[in-house]
């Protein structure tokens, strides 16, 4: 399994609408092969600095959901309301040995 946190900034005062966009765009990832669900924060200090930590089954089920046409529409929908483009990082679990 593999994590992929999301950044977001979304410009003040539009926090409201960027939201709504979010939470009606939900069900197309949930639908997504390999998406084994998330979480979204958003910042207590900066309340427009949103961070979505997501879960995938292996790092080609989020390449295949980060090229694809759904995700595009997602990211159409959220753009007008970010200051900038959105930064990922994928992680993958890593064992210290001793």
């Amino acid at each position: 399994m593999i994590k992929v946190i999301i950044e977001r900034r979304v410009v003040e005062r539009l926090e409201s609408p960027y939201e709504q966009a979010i939470a009606n765009l939900l069900d197309v990832i949930t639908a997504a092969p390999g998406y084994r669900g998330g979480e979204s924060f958003r910042s207590k200090y900066q309340p427009n600095h949103y961070i979505v930590v997501s879960n995938w089954s292996n790092l080609d089920a989020w390449e295949k959901w980060f090229r694809s046409q759904d995700r595009q529409a997602v990211l159409d929908k959220i753009n007008p309301f970010l200051e900038y483009p959105e930064k990922c990082t994928v992680l993958e679990r890593h064992l210290y040995s001793s």
